[in-house]
C-alpha cells in the first residue's frame, strides 16, 4: 500500500518515514503542501498522513479540495494542536482519524492498521477467510495456508496486498500496471508472469481472470 506523508519537521518526517518502510508500506513524503497536491495528481494513493500547520497548501486546504473533488482517499492528521474546536474542523472537511504530536511508533502504527481496515475492509477484523483453508492476516499482510505462511518475492506480495485490498473486485492489467508496477517499464506478460507465480504457489483459480475485465480475488467465505 502507498502512504503520502506531508510533515514539515525534517526529523519526524524521517523517523515516520523510514518507520512506515520497515512496517512494508511504500511512502512518498513532503514538507510543502503545494507538493502534494501535484504528488496527488500523479500518484493514487491508499492513505495520507498529513500535518496541518505546513509551508504552502495547509493539511485543511488539502483535505477540502480533495473532498469537494470526490477523492475519499482516507486521511489522518499528524499535529500538535488539542483543542476540541480544531479537531472539529478536521472531522468536518473528511479526515478519518487524529494522531497527536508527539506519539510513539506503535500509536502510529496502530492508527494507520485502524484507518486502512476500517475503510478498505469496512471491518475490524484482524484476518479474512478466503476460502479452502486460505488467511489473509491483516496486521501483518501475510497469507496462511493451514498455519503456514505462503512465501512471495515483494513484487508478488505487492501484487497480492493490493488484490486483497480490493477483494471481489476485477482489477484491469492498466491499474495493475498503474498502482502496482507505477508505470514502469513492463509488458503484461509481466504482469501475467507475476500472477501465475502466485497461482503456483496457491491454487490455479487462487486469483480469478476475466477476459476484458482483469483480475480479482474473491472472498469466498
Amino acid at each position: 500500500m502507498k502512504i503520502l506523508l506531508l510533515e514539515d519537521d525534517i526529523s519526524y518526517k524521517e523517523t515516520i518515514h523510514e518507520y512506515l518502510e520497515t512496517l512494508g508500506y511504500s511512502v512518498q513524503s513532503f514538507e510543502n503542501g503545494n507538493d502534494v497536491v501535484d504528488a496527488i495528481h500523479d500518484t493514487k494513493f491508499d492513505l495520507l498522513l498529513l500535518d496541518i500547520r505546513v509551508p504552502g497548501m495547509s493539511g485543511y486546504d488539502i483535505v477540502k479540495m480533495l473532498r469537494e473533488n470526490k477523492n475519499n482517499v482516507p486521511v489522518i492528521f499528524i499535529t500538535s494542536l488539542t483543542d476540541i474546536n480544531n479537531l472539529s474542523i478536521g472531522y468536518e472537511l473528511g479526515c478519518n482519524d487524529y494522531i497527536r504530536k508527539p506519539f510513539a511508533a506503535q500509536e502510529l502504527k496502530y492508527r494507520v492498521e485502524q484507518v486502512l481496515k476500517l475503510f478498505y475492509f469496512h471491518s475490524n477484523e484482524k484476518e479474512i477467510d478466503l476460502g479452502n483453508e486460505y488467511i489473509y492476516k491483516l496486521e501483518q499482510k501475510a497469507l496462511f495456508y493451514k498455519d503456514d505462511h505462503v512465501v512471495f518475492t515483494p513484487k508478488e506480495q505487492e501484487l497480492l496486498d493490493y488484490l486483497i485490498m480490493h477483494l471481489n473486485e476485477y482489477i484491469s492489467t492498466k491499474r495493475l500496471w498503474e498502482d502496482v508496477w507505477q508505470e514502469k517499464m513492463v509488458t503484461e506478460a509481466d504482469i501475467r508472469m507475476c500472477i501465475k507465480k502466485i497461482r503456483d504457489k496457491t491454487e490455479a483459480d487462487f486469483i480469478i481472470s476475466k477476459k476484458g475485465f482483469g483480475y480479482k480475488i474473491d472472498r469466498k467465505r
